[in-house]
């Protein structure tokens, strides 16, 4: 079903609502009721709407009819839910101490002095290490079929090449292989366990666990329900999530009763008593790891694991700050990109561009006015390039080889970085530990 055209703006489907989002420059696509204009979202839009809707006080994000708001509160998908066993509240947050706190300065309030005298410092910083990262852009033999299937779009081909060379750089670090359990962090739908399980359909003994804080739909990882792996779903924050309570009680669960399906055992794990004393935790065996390394901007200098590597060379958590919110600039393109696209495509806009939300406020007038877009670009890159080096030698203090690499081009993805990491040779006879309870 095509929309019709009014002007240059695209009219309101048939059914659909009428209310014109001014942020993705289209109309809302939500259903409407019989006889009505707007859909529920944005019924007070309509000037003849007898019923008044407010924000949900558990999350303002949604609205809902005044009158309603009892009965919303009930099963509204943003209540507090009973925590499972192996929530453990910041355990995996890290720690602040007090003469650490932080006074957040914007970009926008900094001076040019101030900005150069932080790009001196980031360059000092970077003084003595390897800064070349290398090309090792790979591809699986699982992802073909898919790579070359016609009907993908430009998001779909991109994120399928993405999936494909991390893979491939798994593959090359014989990290894919049957008796072990793969654990994908920030899962969403679940698209690089479906690839892993692909690759390994012949491979027996092998179990998935996928992480994932937000409620996904189109999972899947639903479609292996009666696969030979086993495929289990945590929603939580990885904040706050003790990994080896929670592999303890998926294994005993598993142990307990072979027959019961997946999403059954974690739902009987998450029902049983929260308030449970642990045991005494040993650190996970880790065989290896990868991951694709993004959004620095979100970075938080009690979350980070890099704090010694950034002591050592005179930084601190306010050089943090900046730095974190300068790496913003390697992803400048990205705005371009979404500004350049057509209407009708920028009327679904792209995952990548959704997902790496730019901090607009870290791109002044200003600053643009004293540093052109390569430059900034140039400088977010060695910002993230600095945070990056700091993960790479908290993994080495921990007993394993870890290194960065580019497993994409940038015309694929601006965010082309892998961390990957696997034991080092004087330790690979028992693996190696990892304290999955460290920051």
């Amino acid at each position: 079903m095509e929309a019709s055209t009014v002007g240059s703006v695209l009219a309101p489907l048939p059914g659909r609502c009428a209310f014109y989002v001014t942020k993705k420059k289209r109309y809302c696509k939500m259903t409407v009721g019989r006889g009505k204009t707007f859909c529920g979202e944005h019924a007070n839009a309509g000037e003849d709407n007898e019923k008044k809707r407010i924000p949900c006080p558990l999350d303002p994000k949604h609205t809902v009819y005044q009158d309603h708001l009892a009965k919303h509160l009930n099963k509204c998908n943003s209540k507090e839910k009973p925590q499972p066993r192996y929530y453990v509240k910041d355990i995996n947050a890290g720690t602040g101490s007090e003469g650490e706190a932080i006074v957040e300065i914007s970009i926008a309030d900094r001076t040019k002095e101030e900005l150069d005298e932080l790009i001196v410092k980031l360059k000092t910083a970077l003084q003595g290490l390897n800064t070349q990262i290398v090309e090792n852009t790979l591809s699986h033999t699982a992802l073909n079929e898919a790579l070359n299937d016609p009907k993908n779009g430009d998001s779909a081909s991109k994120h399928l090449k993405q999936q494909a060379s991390i893979l491939g750089n798994m593959e090359a670090l014989k990290l894919l292989s049957p008796d072990r359990c793969y654990i994908e962090f920030g899962a969403g739908k679940g698209k690089l366990s479906h690839w892993i399980h692909v690759a390994l359909k012949a491979s027996e003994n092998v179990h998935f666990l996928l992480v994932e804080r937000s409620s996904t739909r189109f999972k899947v990882d639903g479609k292996h329900k009666n696969a030979d792996s086993t495929f289990d779903r945590l929603q939580v924050d990885i904040q706050h999530l003790d990994l080896n309570l929670a592999l303890r009680c998926l294994f005993e669960c598993i142990r307990k009763d072979e027959d019961e399906p997946p999403t059954k055992r974690v739902k009987l794990q998450q029902e049983e008593g929260a308030s449970d004393e642990t045991k005494p935790r040993e650190g996970l065996v880790v065989s290896g790891m990868a991951i694709a390394l993004c959004c620095h901007h979100r970075c938080d200098w009690r979350h980070y694991v890099g704090k010694e590597f950034f002591r050592q060379r005179g930084l601190g958590p306010k050089e943090f700050a900046a730095f974190q919110r300068m790496s913003s600039w390697a992803t400048c393109g990205m705005k371009k990109f979404s500004s350049e696209m057509p209407e009708q495509l920028n009327d679904h806009k792209t995952e990548e561009v959704e997902e790496h939300e730019i901090d607009e406020e870290s791109i002044t007038d200003t600053l643009s006015s004293v540093m052109s877009v390569e430059d900034r670009e140039q400088i977010g890159r060695l910002c993230k390039l600095l945070i990056d080096q700091g993960r790479v030698h908290y993994l080495k203090q921990r007993g394993f080889e870890s290194s960065l690499k580019y497993y994409t081009s940038r015309d694929v993805s601006l965010e082309n970085v892998l961390l990957t990491a696997v034991p080092s040779s004087n330790q690979k006879t028992d693996e190696s530990k990892l304290n999955t309870n460290s920051t």
